[in-house]
């Protein structure tokens, strides 16, 4: 029995087409999920220079506070109004149910991101205020202004923000709904098992009062995905390094691939770790470890052996657990070859020396399980001597993290590129040389988990400099 169907939305507008995609339940395997899938020549011929302009123009007859209000009624409808989906209605419990039907992620997880989106959207204007700077809004409505005395002028750099989406959790959606405030439509290309965040935001802002026209939402392959971040004049991409390569070199799309975000320990605190071990588990596994923000190292000056022991102790003790059940920690992955693959992975690369496995020390049983005919990966925490060996710098989409103790005087610039570091210590010559370091993106100082971001901080680049571009303006506007 085929329960749903997604459309592709062309302009805010339903489109049923002939080809479709089928997603299953990550437990039967049957069928749960229908999507018109729109071919690259469809996707083409909607991107048309003229087409996003016209999908813009709506948005301009809106001021930007007019835009924040918007964003406010969406923030709640989001969470708690029965909405379209497809030519069913779609209660906010359905869509909890439907998510995690087709990603395996538990309910109380998907809650959590649902709250983490709605967070966002209401407060929308202190996460503007954060990445303009303080900008007084009006300025985008009129083109033009002041500010502190300085004459200012922005100017939109593309009518359309096109978006290549994942399905490996919800919270990544917080990353784009600011564009509907900053007058720039949206051109979405939903991940194959996560259509339903992406859809059911589309049907928030049009029931708060958005003009249709501002979204597209096509669901395709590669190579639509593809014509829509050369066509969008901005575009954002998320994925694995393979998916995403071909586009850090362009300057037009923002790029979320691996995080490769840390704990980091220094030489003053490492004795003290015990007081840091609820901090440093909760970055590694909250959210099933499926986030680029969660924690995939914990790199220390000393203690290495026994926050890796202490760690694996503790995470032997979360295993599969039903979708509904208020305790579950993991998610099953859809593909199950996907699973042992990550495993063979792991231990391909523990046969290096300098490596060991220590959670498999507080366990019974291999890394990868089957539990009500689901396939997970059981979180894994290794020990490696070194920061060259090939475990210790590695990202996987479930709790895995790398323990390697270095000397701290080498720190941070060891840890090479890192998206999200929580940084342990009050050595004040440490703190300098991790401020000071140009590849750590987002910090978190003191014991603060890896995940906790502020949304008006920049998140792998900013989101109002990615829209709009600042230019010269000298005599009267």
């Amino acid at each position: 029995l085929l329960l749903h169907h997604l459309p592709i939305l062309r302009r805010g507008r339903p489109y049923r087409s002939v080809e479709a995609t089928r997603v299953p339940h990550f437990r039967t395997k049957e069928t749960f999920v229908e999507l018109s899938a729109a071919n690259s020549g469809l996707v083409r011929r909607d991107l048309l220079p003229e087409s996003q302009a016209a999908m813009r123009a709506p948005l301009e007859a809106f001021t930007a506070r007019e835009l924040v209000a918007l964003c406010g009624r969406a923030a709640e409808t989001f969470v708690s109004a029965t909405l379209p989906l497809g030519d069913q209605p779609q209660a906010a419990e359905d869509y909890v149910r439907q998510l995690s039907a087709t990603t395996g992620l538990p309910h109380v997880l998907v809650r959590r991101n649902m709250e983490k989106i709605r967070g966002v959207l209401a407060g929308i204007e202190t996460v503007l205020d954060g990445l303009t700077r303080s900008l007084d809004l009006s300025v985008l409505d009129r083109g033009h202004g002041e500010v502190e005395g300085h004459a200012v002028s922005f100017v939109p750099r593309s009518p359309t923000l096109g978006v290549v989406l994942p399905s490996n959790s919800p919270g990544v959606h917080s990353l784009w709904v600011p564009a509907i405030a900053l007058k720039t439509a949206l051109v979405l290309k939903p991940g194959t098992a996560e259509p339903w965040t992406p859809y059911r935001l589309i049907q928030a802002f049009v029931a708060a009062g958005a003009p249709p026209d501002a979204f597209g939402f096509y669901p395709t392959d590669h190579a639509g995905s593809g014509e829509i971040l050369r066509r969008c004049g901005r575009g954002m991409v998320f994925g694995d390094v393979g998916s995403t390569r071909a586009w850090h070199a362009d300057p037009r799309v923002e790029v979320h691939g691996p995080g490769y975000s840390k704990v980091l320990l220094g030489p003053d605190m490492a004795d003290e770790w015990p007081k840091h071990l609820d901090v440093i588990a909760s970055s590694i596994a909250e959210n099933g470890g499926r986030s680029c923000v969660n924690a995939s190292g914990v790199w220390t000056a000393t203690r290495g052996r026994e926050i890796a022991e202490a760690l694996g102790a503790r995470f032997a003790a979360i295993v599969p657990r039903a979708e509904d059940d208020p305790q579950a920690q993991l998610a099953p992955f859809a593909n199950p070859d996907v699973a042992r693959r990550i495993s063979a992975m792991i231990d391909r690369d523990l046969e290096v020396p300098g490596a060991e496995d220590v959670t498999a020390r507080h366990r019974p049983g291999p890394r990868v399980v089957e539990w009500e005919g689901s396939t997970y990966l059981l979180p894994t925490v290794v020990r490696c001597d070194s920061p060259e060996h090939p475990l210790a710098n590695r990202e996987f989409l479930f709790p895995f993290a790398a323990v390697v103790e270095v000397p701290a005087e080498t720190m941070p610039a060891v840890l090479g590129p890192t998206l999200a570091v929580t940084v342990l210590t009050a050595d004040e010559g440490l703190r300098r040389r991790i401020l000071a370091s140009p590849h750590l993106q987002r910090l978190n100082l003191g014991p603060l988990p890896t995940w906790q971001v502020s949304w008006d901080q920049p998140h792998e680049g900013n989101l109002f400099e990615h829209l709009y571009t600042r230019r010269s303006l000298s005599g009267a506007a």
